[in-house]
């Protein structure tokens, strides 16, 4: 998060636009893994922002190598999720808009190992055993992929 990290050093904790690649890693089976953040202990789905350059696909592929040490392939677009609820303040108290381009991969390869500092632990979800404390951001887009692919409704 270099160009983040420089922006936070003009701007202080004031609210940045921040676009955001992230990816839903589904089994094909119904069930989606999602990563406890180290942070603020929630839930979500993978990613991060954008450095400069940076397209969307390769700012994906490099959010779950950091974060998960695998290889996601064949991904496919979901949706461009962004508006007040993807507004979060950090636990340091930065502040971001977020605008999520989320995609879909049911196409991996690696072994899953966390240690970059950020992911506490990942865990397989069904529909109808989705965490508590989900973050905001991924609820939309974890709607819509079970929509999409399983045409099951939820709501979070």
């Amino acid at each position: 998060m270099g160009y983040i990290k420089d922006l936070r050093k003009k701007v202080g904790h004031s609210t940045l636009i921040m676009p955001c690649a992230c990816v839903i890693i589904g089994d094909g089976k119904g069930n989606i893994l999602l990563q406890q953040r180290n942070d603020d202990g929630k839930w979500g789905h993978h990613g991060g922002a954008i450095e400069v350059d940076e397209s969307t696909l390769e700012a994906a592929k490099r959010e779950v190598k950091e974060e998960l040490n695998i290889d996601v392939n064949e991904l496919e677009l979901l949706g461009v999720y962004s508006g007040a609820s993807y507004h979060h303040v950090y636990p340091n108290k930065d502040e971001v808009s977020c605008i999520d381009i989320v995609y879909v991969c049911h196409n991996f390869k690696g072994e899953i190992k966390y240690n970059d500092g950020e992911v506490q632990q990942v865990q397989w979800f069904s529909s109808n055993n989705l965490p508590q404390n989900l973050s905001e951001n991924p609820k939309h887009a974890i709607c819509d992929y079970f929509k999409k692919y399983f045409d099951i409704n939820i709501k979070l």
